[in-house]
């Protein structure tokens, strides 16, 4: 008995979803980071998904691009991130104006 591609694509959609609505309802500035990191895990799970089905490493090879380049993005938006905490003393996005220090 195996899993079929549809029920990993429909895992895939519910926390690409769960990101979506991570990043449009809080206002934490980490949290929404944290939703992103899911909603890039989600399109990962699905080229995998897709490449086992295919039986073709190409999904898994752009995966490993992809984790590579989200390492960068945390690396970059954490220090973002604790830069505009020392200045503001606060990550909540609506009392953060980037404009004005």
């Amino acid at each position: 008995m195996t899993v079929g591609l549809s029920w990993y694509l429909w895992l895939a959609a519910v926390l690409f979803c769960i990101g979506v609505a991570g990043v449009l309802t809080r206002r934490n500035a980490l949290i929404i980071f944290m939703s992103i990191e899911l909603m890039l895990n989600a399109v990962n799970l699905t080229f995998v998904a897709f490449s086992r089905y295919l039986t073709n490493i190409d999904g898994q090879i752009f995966v490993f691009f992809v984790m590579a380049v989200a390492a960068a993005e945390v690396a970059v938006g954490l220090a973002i991130i604790v830069t505009i905490f020392r200045h503001k003393e606060s990550v909540d996005i609506d009392k953060v104006n980037l404009m004005k220090w």
